[in-house]
Formats: structure tokens, C-alpha cells, sequence
């Protein structure tokens, strides 16, 4: 490109090569689409597999949660509302979404925390309590039904 010296002059032609360079090209874009496209049609597991801890008498737990069903782990109530898990051939990565609150008197009280886990970075979205801690270890899919030997 042959800018003319005024162009240049203003420092503006630096600032249009930067952002030129940082648009998308069409093949990372068709290449992000084609990956939502593949995390939209992976199946949904059925039962998370969680690990909680109560850091007062340091006692562990490992959870087996249908999702859409609500476990009691102390005073917190955890409800896994979906679950994804890789296939084997990509990187291992299993991410739930979780929510959990906090149980008063027998009743559900505050939220403590509402969004995705993820199995491979624990330290990234982390319940934030003074008591427990709560890890997602695994996401049982739902086995294929295979037709019987028998004909």
C-alpha cells in the first residue's frame, strides 16, 4: 500500500495497519463457527460427579448429581443444570454448569454461586466460601445403545 506523506505524517496509517491486522480473516472466523457448531451438537452428560470439601473438619466428599436435581453437602445446596464432557480424541475437558446456595433453616437461602466449572482449571471459576469448597471431577454420559447380537 502506498500511503501519501500527510497519511503517514499523523501516525494514522500505524493505527489502520494495526487494526487491519487484527481483524478476523474468514478462515478463524468459519473455523470458530464450525467449533460452536460441534460444542452444540456434543451430548449432554447426565450425571456430574463432583468433589466437596468441608474445610472446617476437612472431610471430603465425591458427589454423583443427576442433572436438575439438588444435593446437600453441610449447609449447601449444589443443582447441576447441564453438564459437556469432550470426546476422547480432543483435549480432556469436562465443564458444568452449577448452582449453589446456601441452606437457613431448612429453606434455600442466598445464591453462592451461579455459572460453569471446569474440571481441567479449578482456580478459574471457583466457589468463593469460607467453609466449603466444591470441584467437578467428571460427567457421566449416558452409555449408546448398542442393538443386541442376537437376530
Amino acid at each position: 500500500m502506498i500511503f501519501s506523506s500527510r497519511f503517514l505524517r499523523h501516525g494514522t496509517a500505524v493505527a489502520f495497519m494495526a487494526a487491519l491486522l487484527a481483524l478476523p480473516s474468514a478462515h478463524s472466523l468459519a473455523q470458530t463457527q464450525s467449533q460452536l457448531k460441534q460444542e452444540e451438537e456434543r451430548p449432554e452428560g447426565e450425571i456430574v460427579v463432583l468433589r466437596a470439601l468441608d474445610k472446617v473438619t476437612a472431610r471430603t466428599q465425591d458427589l454423583s448429581v443427576p442433572i436438575g436435581e439438588t444435593v446437600i453437602f453441610g449447609s449447601i445446596a449444589i443443582r447441576p443444570r447441564k453438564c459437556l464432557k469432550r470426546p476422547p480424541e480432543e483435549t480432556p475437558e469436562t465443564s458444568t454448569f452449577l448452582e449453589i446456595t446456601e441452606i437457613h433453616d431448612g429453606t434455600e437461602g442466598p445464591r453462592l454461586f451461579n455459572g460453569w466449572m471446569f474440571a481441567s482449571s479449578p482456580g478459574i471459576n471457583a466457589l468463593e466460601h469460607p467453609v466449603y469448597d466444591v470441584w467437578v471431577i467428571d460427567c457421566k454420559m449416558s452409555e449408546p445403545e448398542s442393538p443386541s447380537g442376537k437376530e
